[in-house]
C-alpha cells in the first residue's frame, strides 16, 4: 500500500470474494490516482476470469443460505452496515474525494445517500409481501409468492461509487440474493471500503464479492455466461448497456439497466430567475457535471434569456474550482483524460459553430484535468452537446418562443432519464410533466434523487427502477403455487 493513502484508513487494495480480502490469482494489479493531483493512492487487485469464476462459486454457495434468513434478519445486517458508513462518514468522504475528485462537501453528502439506500431496504426486506388470489375452483387455493432471484451481478459508475453499489446492494440482499460487484477501474477504492463496512456489518462470507479490475471484458465475461448468475444490474453507459444487454440474452438474464442521459431543463419566462438559475446549479455543476441525471441541454424561454444567460453566468464565475480538499470548492476535476478530452471537444465544437462562452470557455490555468466552469450561449442542435452528454461543467443554453417548442427540443433525444422545468403556472406544470419524456421530472428543483422514489428512465435510458419500493422488485420472482384437492 502506498505511504500516499496511509491516512485513509478504509483503504483496501485487495479483491473480496467469498468473505477474504485476497491478491488477483495472477498477482496483476492496476493504479489508482487521485485525479485532482495525480498522485498514486493505491496498486489494486487486478481481477481476471478466474477470480470471476471464483466470486461465482462463492456467491451462490452464499446464496444458498443467505435467501433462508428471516427478512427482519437480513434488515438487521442492512441497517447495521448503513449505520457504519455514518459512523465513517469522514473517512468514507476523504477517500472518496482522493479517488473520485468531488468536493469533500458533496462526498459527505454522497456517502449520506448511500447509507440511506441499505437504511430504506433493511425495512423494505419484510414487505416482499405475496399475495392470496380468489381461486377458479372450489377445492383449490392460489398463492402468489415472492421469491430471491438468486446471484446478482452489480457493474457500477465512478462518479457515485458509493451510491451506486449500495443502490443495488441494498435491494438485493434484503431480496435474499447475493452479488458480484465489478466497480467502476478509476474508484475501486470505495467499494472495497463498502465490503470492509460489511463485514463489521455481519454480512455472512460470499453474500458480498468486489472484483476491481482494469480487463473488464476478462472479468465480467464469465459473469455473463453464467447460468449462476440469474440478474445483471448496470449503471453506466447506452452503447456498454446494449453490449450487456446482448450478452445477457443466452442466459436470459433479469437485467436493470440504468444509462445514460442527455436531459432537458427548460426555464419558462413566467419562472423565478433566481430560482431556476439555482436549480440550474445544483443540476449541472453537482460533481463537476459528472452525473447521469444532469441537465445537458438547457432551454430558455425568450423573453428571460438574456436576463436568465447574464444570472447564471454570475453564479457560475464564482465558483471555485481545485482539489475538493480544499476549503471552499466547489468545483473539482474531471475524472481522467477521456473525460476532459470530451468536455473540451464540446465546448470547441460550440465556439466553432457561432457559440459564445460569456463565462468559461477553456482548460483551468490550475492544468491538469480541471476545466472551467463555462456556460454557452446561442446554442443550436447541431452543436455536439446537444445530442451527447458532456458530463462535464458546461452548460449551453438554447432559446424557444413557445411551451410547444420547447417540449419538441426537450423530446428530441433517444434517451429519457431525467428532465427538468421551471414554471409558476400550475396548469403547466401538470401539461409539462405529462409531455415530457423522462422517467424522473423535476419541477421548480434541480436535485430529484432520493431513496423513497423510483430512480430510471424511459426510450434507450435503461430498464427498470431502483430505490423506493419498485427497487425490491427487481430482485424477486413470482411464484405461482395451486393447492389442490382441498373439498371435502
Amino acid at each position: 500500500m502506498d505511504s500516499l493513502a496511509r491516512d485513509l484508513p478504509l483503504l483496501t487494495d485487495l479483491a473480496f470474494i467469498g468473505g477474504q480480502f485476497r491478491p488477483a490469482a495472477d498477482g496483476a494489479r492496476f493504479e489508482v490516482r487521485n485525479p485532482a493531483t495525480g498522485a498514486v493512492l493505491a496498486h489494486v487487485a487486478d481481477c481476471g476470469a478466474s477470480d470471476a469464476e471464483a466470486a461465482i462459486v462463492a456467491a451462490e454457495a452464499a446464496f444458498q443460505s443467505w435467501r433462508k434468513v428471516t427478512a427482519a434478519e437480513r434488515g438487521k445486517v442492512l441497517r447495521r452496515w448503513g449505520e457504519l458508513m455514518l459512523a465513517h462518514q469522514d473517512d468514507l468522504a476523504l477517500l472518496l474525494t482522493r479517488e473520485q475528485g468531488k468536493p469533500l462537501s458533496e462526498a459527505r453528502g454522497e456517502v449520506a445517500y448511500a447509507a440511506s439506500f441499505l437504511t430504506w431496504f433493511a425495512e423494505e426486506a419484510r414487505r416482499a409481501y405475496g399475495e392470496v388470489v380468489p381461486s377458479h375452483r372450489a377445492d383449490a387455493e392460489i398463492v402468489v409468492l415472492k421469491e430471491p432471484v438468486g446471484v446478482v451481478a452489480a457493474i457500477t459508475p465512478w462518479n457515485f461509487p458509493y451510491a451506486m453499489i449500495t443502490r443495488k446492494v441494498g435491494p438485493a440482499l434484503a431480496a435474499g440474493c447475493s452479488i458480484i460487484i465489478k466497480p467502476a477501474e478509476d474508484t475501486p477504492l470505495c467499494a472495497l471500503a463498502l465490503a470492509r463496512l460489511g463485514v463489521e456489518a455481519g454480512v455472512p462470507a460470499g453474500v458480498v464479492n468486489v472484483l476491481p479490475t482494469l480487463k473488464a471484458p476478462q472479468a465480467v465475461g464469465p459473469l455473463m455466461a453464467s447460468p449462476v448468475v440469474r440478474k445483471l444490474s448496470f449503471t453506466g453507459s447506452t452503447a456498454t448497456g446494449k453490449l450487456l444487454m446482448r450478452q445477457s440474452a443466452d442466459t436470459v438474464k433479469r437485467i436493470s439497466l440504468e444509462l445514460g442521459g442527455n436531459a432537458p431543463l427548460i426555464v419558462f419566462a413566467d419562472a423565478d430567475i433566481d430560482v431556476a438559475v439555482r436549480g440550474t446549479i445544483a443540476s449541472k455543476f453537482r460533481n463537476t457535471g459528472q452525473t447521469c441525471v444532469c441537465a445537458n441541454r438547457i432551454l430558455v424561454e425568450d423573453a428571460i434569456y438574456d436576463r436568465y444567460a447574464e444570472a447564471l453566468a454570475r453564479a457560475v464565475a464564482a465558483m471555485k474550482v481545485g482539489n475538493g480538499e480544499e476549503d471552499g470548492v466547489a468545483q473539482g476535476p474531471l475524472i481522467n483524460a477521456g473525460g476532459y478530452a470530451k468536455v473540451a471537444r464540446h465546448v470547441e465544437d460550440a465556439l466553432a459553430k457561432g457559440g459564445t462562452a460569456i463565462t468559461g470557455g477553456k482548460p483551468h490555468d490550475k492544468g491538469g484535468l480541471f476545466f472551467e466552469p463555462t456556460v454557452l450561449t446561442g446554442a443550436t442542435t447541431d452543436w455536439a452537446l446537444a445530442s451527447e452528454e458532456t458530463f462535464g461543467p458546461v452548460a449551453g443554453l438554447f432559446r424557444f418562443h413557445s411551451e410547444d417548442e420547447a417540449i419538441s427540443l426537450a423530446n428530441a433525444s433517444e434517451t429519457g432519464l431525467s428532465a427538468y422545468f421551471f414554471t409558476n403556472d400550475l396548469k403547466r406544470a401538470w401539461r409539462v410533466a405529462r409531455a415530457l419524456e423522462a422517467g424522473m421530472v423535476g419541477i421548480n428543483e434541480g436535485v430529484i434523487s432520493t431513496e423513497v422514489a423510483p430512480f430510471g428512465g424511459v426510450k434507450q435510458s435503461g430498464l427498470g427502477r431502483e430505490g423506493s419500493r419498485h427497487g425490491l422488485e427487481e430482485y424477486l420472482e413470482t411464484k405461482y403455487v395451486l393447492f389442490g384437492g382441498l373439498a371435502g
